[in-house]
C-alpha cells in the first residue's frame, strides 16, 4: 500500500517537510559516493531553509509542553507502564530543555565559511564546478569516512529541532485508528466531526490500481479525487465505480 499523508494546517505541513528532508539526509549521508554526500549537503541546506521559520521553534516548544501535560495525565493509570510512561516524559522533558537552549537553529551551520560558500553556488546550475569551488571539489576527494563523519557532525547540529518533531509527528500517527470506505465515481468526501480538531490525514492506495489521490480539505471536511493517466498522458478521474479507501484521521 502507498500512504499519502495530508497536513490540516501549516504547522504541521512543516514538521512533515523537516521529517522528509531528514530522512533523506539520513540515508545519502550513509552512501559512500561522493555525488551522495553533495546531494546530502544540499538537503542539509533545504533543512536549514526550512527551519528558519521565526516561529517554529516556539511551536515545537508549545506542542512538546502540551504533549508533557496530556502524559502527566496517565500518571496513576494502571493500564499504562508507570516506567515506560516516566521514561517517555523525561524524553520531552530533555528534548525541550534542548531545543530551549541552543539558540538560533543551524547558527552554527550559518557562521561555517565553507558551507555558506557552498550554500551560495549550490543552487545556481553547476555552480560547485572545481574552478567555482576548489576547496569543495578537494573535499569531494576525501575518503567516504571522513566526508561522512563531516555530514554527522553538520546534521547533529539540527537535532535538537529534528528529534522533537519526529516524536510529536509519531504521537500523532498514533491518535486514530483506520477507517475503510468507498470512493464513488473517484471521489470521496467526508465531513469532520464539529468541536474536533484534526492535524492530519492518512490515506492508503493500493499500488495496483494505478491511482493518484487528489486530496483538499480544511477543518470542517475534505475531499479525495482518484486520478489515472490517460491517453494523452494528463490525470483524469478515475472511471471506477467504486474503489476502496482506508485512511485515518490524526487529531
Amino acid at each position: 500500500m502507498i500512504l499519502y499523508e495530508y497536513p490540516f494546517n501549516e504547522r504541521i505541513r512543516t514538521y512533515l517537510r523537516l521529517e522528509r528532508l531528514a530522512d533523506r539526509l539520513g540515508q545519502l549521508g550513509a552512501q559512500s559516493s561522493a555525488l551522495s554526500h553533495h546531494f546530502a549537503l544540499h538537503t542539509l541546506f533545504e533543512l536549514l531553509e526550512v527551519g528558519a521559520r521565526s516561529d517554529l521553534k516556539t511551536e515545537i516548544l508549545k506542542d512538546l509542553e502540551r504533549l508533557k501535560q496530556q502524559y502527566l495525565g496517565y500518571r496513576g493509570n494502571p493500564a499504562i507502564s508507570e516506567v515506560a510512561l516516566e521514561a517517555f516524559i523525561a524524553r520531552l522533558e530533555a528534548q525541550y530543555a534542548a531545543l530551549q537552549e541552543c539558540g538560533k537553529i543551524g547558527q552554527s551551520l550559518a557562521d561555517n565559511e565553507w558551507l555558506a560558500a557552498l550554500r551560495s553556488r549550490i543552487a545556481i546550475p553547476g555552480g560547485t564546478c572545481e574552478f567555482d569551488l576548489p576547496a569543495y571539489h578537494d573535499w569531494q576527494h576525501r575518503s567516504p569516512e571522513q566526508r561522512q563523519l563531516e555530514l554527522q557532525g553538520w546534521a547533529q547540529t539540527l537535532a535538537p529541532l529534528l528529534d522533537p518533531v519526529q516524536v510529536l509527528l509519531s504521537v500523532l500517527r498514533e491518535t486514530a485508528h483506520p477507517q475503510k470506505v468507498m470512493a464513488i465515481d473517484g471521489q470521496f468526501q467526508q465531513n469532520l466531526a464539529q468541536g474536533k480538531t484534526y492535524q492530519l490525514l492518512r490515506l492508503w492506495i493500493d499500488p495496483a490500481l494505478q491511482l493518484v489521490p487528489e486530496i483538499s480539505g480544511n477543518r470542517m471536511f475534505f475531499a479525495v479525487r482518484l486520478l489515472q493517466s490517460g491517453s494523452s498522458g494528463k490525470p483524469q478521474l478515475a472511471s471506477l465505480s467504486e474503489t476502496e479507501l482506508e485512511f485515518t484521521l490524526c487529531a
